[in-house]
């Protein structure tokens, strides 16, 4: 592996209630973030692949953790996404290229097909800052259920020189969904939409 790691932190999210109702099943989000150096911290680079080539190799190590830390199979992952904060000597461009889309294929694999783009956010930050983790349906974006987000924050992460990286995968959507649109069930998940 050529990203150097500083730790791994991996947080599961249980709705049991919700408004006075009882969620059955329980709706489960997971997220994995790794905390790394930053190759370019302080620096510009015009080729950024190094940083793309990390994110191929957290994808797959990230999602196969959420999917362990929920103790599901890959396939009966439903939602996923991807976030990364760079600290202060980074760039938010060093963000996007570690999510660029090589990180997708390894997640993908993690969680079984994912037709869907994978939803992100990019920001800076520094230690103690919380990270928003966008979520959607794996397989089909219309499925509006699916539209949520998972929070991280490490106390002493990112420093000046990190990135953190972070995926999350959820095994439903949303606790009492209401809004309409396609469900779940009805997904076909062949062009990434439906």
């Amino acid at each position: 592996m050529s990203v150097k790691i500083r730790k791994i932190a991996v947080n599961v999210e249980e709705i049991h209630s919700e408004i006075g109702r009882v969620i059955n099943p329980v709706t489960r989000k997971a997220v994995a973030v790794a905390v790394i150096e930053n190759p370019f911290a302080g620096q510009y680079h015009e080729d950024l692949s190094l940083l793309m080539e990390i994110g191929a190799e957290l994808g797959g190590l990230l999602g196969a953790k959420c999917v362990e830390a929920l103790g599901i199979t890959p396939e009966q992952a439903e939602s996923y996404g991807k976030s990364a904060m760079v600290g202060e000597n980074g760039e938010l461009e060093h963000a996007a290229a570690i999510l660029h889309p090589k990180l997708g294929a390894p997640l993908r694999a993690a969680v079984e097909k994912g037709a869907a783009l994978v939803p992100s956010s990019k920001k800076m930050g520094s230690p103690g800052q919380v990270l928003d983790v966008p979520l959607g349906h794996k397989d089909a974006a219309y499925v509006r259920s699916h539209f949520d987000a998972i929070e991280v924050r490490l106390n002493d992460a990112p420093r000046a020189n990190e990135i953190m990286v972070a995926v999350a995968v959820a095994d439903s959507g949303r606790p009492l969904p209401r809004v309409g649109g396609l469900t779940s069930q009805d997904a076909v998940g062949k062009d990434g939409l439906k």
